[in-house]
Order: C-alpha cells, then sequence, then structure tokens
C-alpha cells in the first residue's frame, strides 16, 4: 500500500496533480541568451517556427547557467527559503527529457526570489530537491516520490521551511510509516537532508497514512503549527515550534475534519481574530478553481472551532505565453507578493502535453505581460 494520489500544493496548497515530460527550453533572443527567464509573451521557445523547442541537449550554457542563492540572515516573508527577505516559488511535477520520458521525477524546482521589483523571481538562482539528495531514508530506503506540500517557519529561526512527502516502505500491517518530512531553510536556501515528521502515537489514528500537511498558526501563538489528516476524518494538530528532529512542541487528534485539508483563500484567518483556520474537504481541490468544504476555526485548542459550509471561489487566470501548437492547459500555481508591493502577484503554468511548458509571473493587477516566464526545463542536468 502506498499513499493515495494527492493534490499537491504549493501556496495555499496548490495543486499539481499530472506528471508533465518535456524537452522545452526558454527561447530568448540572441541578446537575452545569457538569461534563464525571459520577460515578454514573444519568448516563449526556442524553435524554428516558434512551437518546436530544441532537444535538451541542444542547450546552450548560458541557458542553462545558475548563480549562487545569496546569502539571508532571516526574515518573516513567506515562502523565504534563505532568509533575503524575497519570496521564493516552489514547483513540483518537472519536465524531464524526452529520453527520460519514463524516468522517475527529477524532484522539487526552487527559484529563489530577486530584490529586482521588474523581475521578483530570478531562474538562474535556483535549486533542485531531489529523493537521492535531500530525502530521508525510512530504514535503509530511500523514498522515489519527494513532492512540495506546504512551507512554514517551523523551527522559529527566520528561515522558511519545506515539507514534503513521500513514500516509505510499507509492509500493510498497522499503521503506515509518517510519509512527510521537514527540509529546513537556511542563509544557503534549501539544502541538506530532510527529517521525518514525528507524530506521537496519541495524535495518529486508523491506518490511513497521514497526509495533507497545512500550515498554519491555528492556536495564535505566534508559532507555526501543522495539521494534518488522520484516519475517521480527524485531524491530528502539531503544535509548533518543531525540533530539528521534526519532533513538535505537542500533539493531539481533533474530533472534525475531512480526507483534505485546505487553508482558506485569500485570508488563512478567516473571521480576523488573530487565529489561522483550516478547510476540510471530502474531494481534492485545485486552486483557482471552485470548491465545496468545511470551514474549521482556529482556536487556542487548534482548527477546532464548530464547522460553516465553506466554498472556494473559481477565478480566471492569465494563460503563460507558451508558443506551442495544440491545445494547452493553464493552471494556477499560487498568489503572493514577490514583488514587494504588499499585493498579491499570480504565477501560472501553462503546459502542452507532457512535452512542454512555461511558468509566467503576472503583477497585482494585471495580466497583459508577465514580469517573468521560464521553463522547468532549467531543472534539467
Amino acid at each position: 500500500m502506498r499513499p493515495r494520489t494527492r493534490t499537491r500544493t504549493e501556496h495555499p496548497q496548490a495543486a499539481v496533480t499530472s506528471r508533465m515530460t518535456a524537452s522545452l527550453t526558454v527561447g530568448c533572443t540572441a541578446l537575452l541568451l545569457a538569461l534563464t527567464a525571459c520577460t515578454g509573451p514573444s519568448a516563449a521557445s526556442d524553435g524554428k517556427n516558434g512551437d518546436t523547442p530544441p532537444p535538451a541537449q541542444a542547450r546552450t550554457q548560458a541557458e542553462t547557467a545558475s548563480t549562487p542563492v545569496p546569502r539571508g540572515t532571516g526574515s518573516r516573508v513567506p515562502y523565504d527559503f534563505n532568509g533575503d527577505g524575497h519570496r521564493d516559488l516552489v514547483v513540483n511535477d518537472l519536465v524531464k527529457a524526452p529520453e527520460d520520458s519514463h524516468g522517475d521525477d527529477a524532484g522539487i524546482g526552487i527559484v529563489y526570489g530577486s530584490e529586482d521589483r521588474d523581475r521578483p523571481l530570478d531562474p538562474a538562482t535556483r535549486h533542485l530537491l531531489s529523493a537521492r539528495a535531500n530525502a530521508a531514508k525510512s530504514g535503509d530506503t530511500l523514498p522515489a516520490a519527494f513532492d512540495a506540500e506546504s512551507a512554514c517557519d517551523l523551527d522559529r529561526d527566520g528561515f522558511t521551511d519545506l515539507i514534503v512527502s513521500t513514500d516509505p516502505p510499507y509492509n500493510g500491517i498497522g499503521a503506515p510509516p509518517v510519509p512527510l518530512q521537514i527540509l529546513f531553510g537556511s542563509p544557503q536556501g534549501l539544502t541538506g537532508k530532510a527529517v521525518t515528521v514525528r507524530i506521537p502515537q496519541q495524535a495518529r489514528f486508523g491506518n490511513e497514512w497521514p497526509e495533507q500537511p497545512v500550515c498554519g498558526d491555528f492556536d495564535g501563538d505566534g508559532k507555526a503549527d501543522l495539521a494534518v489528516t488522520a484516519s475517521a476524518g480527524q485531524v491530528t494538530f502539531l503544535h509548533g515550534p518543531f525540533t530539528r528532529t521534526g519532533a513538535p512542541r505537542s500533539a493531539e487528534l481533533l474530533p472534525d475534519g475531512g480526507p483534505y485539508l485546505y487553508a482558506p483563500e485569500p485570508r488563512t484567518d478567516t473571521d480576523g481574530d488573530g487565529y489561522d483556520d483550516l478547510v476540510a474537504a471530502a474531494r481534492p481541490h485545485a486552486p483557482g478553481q471552485a470548491g465545496k468544504g468545511t470551514l474549521l476555526l482556529g482556536s487556542a485548542k487548534g482548527p477546532a472551532g464548530p464547522g460553516s459550509a465553506y466554498a472556494f471561489a473559481a477565478e480566471d487566470v492569465p494563460t503563460a505565453p507558451l508558443k506551442a501548437t495544440g491545445t494547452t492547459r493553464t493552471t494556477l500555481l499560487n498568489h503572493g507578493d514577490y514583488d514587494g508591493d504588499k499585493k498579491p502577484d499570480t504565477v501560472v503554468r501553462t503546459y502542452r502535453g507532457e512535452r512542454q511548458d512555461l511558468i509566467a509571473l503576472y503583477p497585482a493587477g494585471s495580466t497583459d505581460e508577465p514580469l517573468v516566464t521560464f521553463s522547468t526545463a532549467l531543472f534539467l542536468p
């Protein structure tokens, strides 16, 4: 038995549900070949006719060049893994080289923020996280799956930490092992080895996989907590702060929940009482799409307040300017303040089948032209 197919998350709980393969690289003009990010809707492909990308092995050194991650000293900015005061981006399901279309998932891509407000994400400043390099072992076994789920500063050191889901081996007898791990942020960003989240036995129930982690200050004490699913619709509430070994300050079971957990959108504290709230749903929810659930209000005891009906609102999102023939799809990755103007920007991903993709960052209030575009092909070796 393995963890069920989940809705992958970014923030808040951003869904990435398909494994995409592609050979797309970001095409730029000769003047911009030294950059891995393109600005403007015309720079989406490098093919002769503007719709067919070159093979991955044909990419130039300039197109794949990377720069060191700036060293930060800590901040309170969400998703700031290197603590330099600029929001970073997390991407699951990276494209693969054509010759490796049936290979293992490459891992998790991190693109770090920039102080340039006109180009607030710098794809040249990036990390590739993989199970081989960054996951904790379960006994002597490394997981094959390694997917970003949520992020917050669990140990209160000023550097955002990343919660990932894995697939530890399980013989089907008794409660399965905990598949969640924490990769801690640092002045160098997300590096090193993850640790497994420690869930005390008294905070577990049944034989379902503990998953769907949601970050939030649910008990209003100023420290980030985690809410995780348990069997029979219960919630495992893990009080922060967490130790570097993955242990919460304390943990308990809460009676009301559901098989899917999410943060409310766009405000995690829906009623402004100082406690973050939680949404429990019977079905997966993708950001930007309509959905229904039950709102669990935060309190001094965690997300245990009386439940009420909650609706996720559908929204129209811009399409990243991917130059491709055929049908494309666009998914919302997240809303977040990347350029420091205190307004939520929009990040989307457009892809064609399993072979091409383009990520685009649009400034708040505008869907005309993205500030930054890039393909996840830049994470290919």
